[in-house]
């Protein structure tokens, strides 16, 4: 993803002298000596701007969380700083920003370490398979950083697609059970991995994919793809797994899928998380 050029951010404000002076209660110290693994704000709703393939760019809304540890001996954490950091990247809050966010918060709040959370969704131009009609797909995306003596950056992408049953399409006279599943990946990375290559990887894992917009003739397309193409939620998670152990820019990934099942009262569901770093893959 390209880097958008940002200013510094601005140093810590003076502290308040003579009349407007006040105690700092948070800074005080804590006689129970209990440290605090995360304290900070939770689901602040701020505008989001990301960088897209062909060039442009998208806005979005995200829900953020941010947190950084207390040590035991202090009172509490500083709340306000949580939102002067991110106030002061309000221009930049893209992915290729996000450690350094996340580094200034824990700087801006001298803490050992912090952690940065945006959940948010991101839309997608795609055509319907025969007539091209074009229509907006919606993916929930969610990226998380930490940061310590260093910063761990994690990319998650959910998308929806189709499954049909092996074993229904087996032992049925006429068709197949079939049903919408919502396949994830979250993914560390190295280099430039783009939100939708994410998603074409998922879809790829499914029977067939789901579109916003289907005529008449795509619909018939999208059912007889889904149809000759049968996955058990097994299938899609093992066929997911080796399409990100072909892309080497993916170093790390815990994926799964749950399968909305149209003739059960349950879902079915599969999991794997595989570190390439460790496997030498």
């Amino acid at each position: 993803m390209r880097k958008q050029p940002c200013a510094d951010a601005p140093s810590d404000a003076a502290p308040l002298a003579g009349p407007l002076a006040m105690p700092d209660v948070q800074a005080s110290s804590d006689a129970r000596r209990i440290a605090i693994d995360k304290v900070g704000v939770k689901e602040v709703t701020y505008p989001v701007t990301l960088h897209t393939p062909d060039g442009g760019h998208q806005s979005t809304v995200a829900s953020i969380d941010m947190y950084v540890s207390l040590p035991h001996h202090q009172k509490g954490t500083h709340m306000s700083r949580f939102l002067e950091v991110l106030n002061e990247h309000a221009e930049c809050v893209t992915p290729e920003r996000i450690p350094h966010i996340t580094r200034e918060i824990r700087r801006r709040l001298e803490a050992e370490n912090a952690h940065l959370r945006l959940d948010f969704t991101y839309f997608i131009r795609k055509l319907a398979p025969v007539t091209k009609m074009p229509g907006l797909m919606d993916y929930r995306v969610t990226f998380e950083c930490d940061s310590n003596s260093h910063e761990d950056f994690v990319m998650t992408v959910a998308a929806p697609a189709t499954s049909l049953c092996p074993c229904s399409k087996e032992i049925s006279r006429f068709g197949a059970h079939n049903q919408r599943c919502l396949i994830s990946a979250s993914v560390r990375f190295k280099g430039t991995l783009w939100i939708e290559d994410v998603v074409r990887l998922l879809e790829g894992a499914a029977s067939a994919e789901v579109y916003a917009v289907l005529k008449r003739p795509d619909e018939k397309f999208v059912t007889e793809v889904a149809f000759e193409n049968p996955k058990f939620v097994e299938d899609i998670v093992r066929d997911l797994a080796g399409a990100l152990d072909n892309d080497d820019r993916i170093t790390w990934y815990s994926i799964n899928s749950e399968n909305f099942e149209s003739i059960h009262n349950h879902n079915a569901y599969a999991e794997i998380t595989r570190d390439k770093r460790e496997s030498g893959a």
